[in-house]
């Protein structure tokens, strides 16, 4: 798993849900676009040589890899969020939108990022996970997170925090079936996920009970 990465950055907590995070059905992909739609691809942010979007390297983020971009923005505390721009998680790209316009940068590693937000009474439908809007009920919330996966090996077992926003990322090997547990006091949680191209990676169906 990777190492996760602090640094203050602002970023969005109330900019409208259009990346399919935190606004598709967890039980399904989002809908194929149609193909009048996908005829117009969406206009590229602006980026540096390297590739980097301008809304990143605006945020002071650009000597940053992907993944650590990734850990940095879902860690975010709420009050330090802006609407500057949008960022969604895929299996093996981060998606940057803003002003309409979207910019993809890839994930290069073996590992897929999978945010969870365990809860006891309130969550929300999510398919894509959203690192500057996506909010669960328990931030800042102790917890124990383990993952095993179907072939035995114990990939995460560890006591955890979720971050101001009620989720906890992690970083798991590519194209696995594995089981999530949870414990949050008294309460408790065991749930199938799996880390292949058509999965989540956005999980609020991990209700504790």
């Amino acid at each position: 798993m990777k190492r996760s990465v602090l640094i203050p950055v602002a970023l969005s907590a109330a900019a409208a849900l259009v990346l399919a995070g935190c606004s598709a059905s967890s039980e399904q992909a989002p809908e194929e676009t149609s193909s009048a739609t996908a005829s117009a691809p969406a206009p590229s942010v602006t980026t540096d040589a390297a590739g980097v979007p301008q809304p990143i390297l605006d945020a002071g983020l650009g000597e940053l890899s992907t993944e650590e971009l990734i850990d940095t923005l879902d860690q975010t505390a709420l009050a330090d969020r802006t609407e500057d721009f949008m960022a969604s998680v895929r299996y093996d790209e981060l998606l940057v939108l803003t002003d309409g316009s979207e910019e993809s940068m890839p994930l290069t590693g073996d590992e897929f990022y999978v945010s969870f937000a365990p809860y006891v009474n309130q969550t929300h439908d999510c398919y894509y996970h959203s690192l500057t809007t996506c909010t669960g009920e328990l931030g800042n919330a102790d917890i124990h997170v383990t993952v095993t996966s179907d072939a035995g090996e114990v990939l995460v077992d560890e006591d955890m925090t979720t971050f101001d926003n009620g989720f906890v990322g992690l970083w798991l090997p590519r194209d696995i079936e594995a089981t999530l547990e949870v414990t949050y006091g008294d309460l408790s949680l065991t749930q199938d996920i799996a880390t292949g191209e058509e999965d989540p990676t956005c999980l609020t169906t991990t209700q504790l009970g």
